[in-house]
């Protein structure tokens, strides 16, 4: 049976969120979605419900509130966003069902970028990291700082994209990993092309969720 859908409110900013809670044993993920998106971003809940299928959990929230996101200065500020993931993992930790759960982040366009500069802030460990058709590039001199696992995932046909991608991949340290996808675009709007999204995440995160925090 599937796991129920929460609606949540992210502490005292109030920032709406959906969750559904890990299985007993495995972690949780938090989504932190791309300029002009919200926790309805119909292609990170596709990604959630796939990996839901491996026992995790999934997070997905408004970074900004409706006025925040009415200035759209705000939608690209990436040391914002970057707060306001952390501030949800600080949440998490704070909840009594989740607290001793691991934490991975999944960011896509700028919300890569944010779960990355996010890592570094947070005093939380986090467990995993992916992007898809992300910019970590717009992480910068976080870059080197990262300590989390990091999967990049690009669209075959996203060429300027997949060049950030690969000089983010050069700058970062950690244990890391660069897949592109042949025939998908910025968006993975093509056929099967986000199954296979769906695929490399659940593969990334699922060993890396295991256990307690």
């Amino acid at each position: 049976m599937d796991r129920p859908e929460t609606e949540v409110v992210i502490g005292s900013l109030g920032l709406k969120g959906n969750l559904v809670a890990p299985l007993e044993g495995f972690g949780l993920v938090l989504f932190a979605h791309g300029s002009g998106s919200s926790r309805l971003s119909p292609r990170n809940r596709f990604v959630a419900e796939g990996i839901r299928e491996a026992g995790l959990g999934a997070l997905l929230f408004d970074l900004l509130s409706d006025e925040e996101a009415a200035d759209r200065r705000n939608v690209f500020d990436i040391a914002l966003l970057a707060r306001r993931l952390a501030y949800a993992a600080d949440w998490v930790r704070a909840e009594p069902s989740l607290r001793d759960r691991r934490i991975g982040f999944f960011g896509a366009s700028t919300g890569a970028a944010a779960a990355l500069v996010a890592e570094t802030l947070s005093p939380h460990p986090v467990a995993a990291i992916v992007s898809r058709g992300g910019r970590p590039d717009l992480a910068g001199e976080a870059l080197a700082r990262v300590r989390a696992p990091t999967l990049l995932i690009v669209g075959g046909d996203d060429g300027p994209v997949i060049d950030l991608n690969r000089r983010a991949f050069e700058a970062l340290v950690c244990e890391r990993e660069l897949t592109i996808v042949p025939g998908a675009g910025h968006l993975f709007e093509e056929p099967g092309t986000l199954d296979q999204v769906v695929r490399l995440a659940r593969d990334w995160f699922a060993p890396r969720l295991r256990g307690r925090a």
